[in-house]
């Protein structure tokens, strides 16, 4: 699947890796019952909700999208730890090539494993990807039953609020 990035974006939402259905339409965050483009709208980063189909219209935002990894799964379970250490090099080039004010990574795992921490809290963290700031939110796939899309929206609009004072 392809990355949608640019330069200049204040943000790129990091997923962890693509589902089957992503995968197979080639398009980020198109499953069933995915929240994504949905909770992005409702925190304020589009003015409308935007179809998988349509993603790269995200940059008009100066919003931007990649996966820590790149190999599709059913849940993001089925990935090793390991993978996400492999994958972590290349990840962190691509955002320095980018230079995004912050990498948003959806969901703890991808995070956890790739600067092998051990806890790791919701919000802004205190360590640089590429040369970028970082920040974890809940992870919108409609498997992840913890966050419902009121709880969602409240985490992603703490980011948006966030990058109200940063100009990239």
């Amino acid at each position: 699947m392809q990355d949608i990035l640019a330069q200049n974006l204040l943000v790129v939402f990091c997923g962890i890796n693509p589902g089957l259905r992503s995968a197979a339409l080639g398009h980020h965050f198109a499953g069933r019952g995915n929240r994504f483009w949905k909770t992005i709208h409702l925190a304020g980063f589009t003015m409308e909700e935007i179809a998988p189909e349509n993603g790269a219209s995200v940059l008009a935002y100066k919003c931007g999208l990649t996966t820590a990894v790149e190999r599709p799964t059913a849940r993001a379970d089925q990935l090793s730890r390991d993978e996400f250490e492999r994958a972590a090099s290349s990840l962190s080039a691509k955002i320095a090539r980018y230079s995004p004010g912050y990498v948003a990574f959806l969901g703890k795992a991808a995070f956890a494993a790739i600067f092998d921490r051990r806890s790791v809290s919701w919000g802004k963290q205190d360590v640089l990807l590429g040369g970028s700031k970082t920040w974890v939110l809940p992870n919108p796939s409609g498997l992840n039953r913890s966050f419902g899309l009121d709880q969602l929206v409240r985490a992603y609009t703490e980011l948006r609020i966030a990058l109200d004072g940063v100009s990239n």
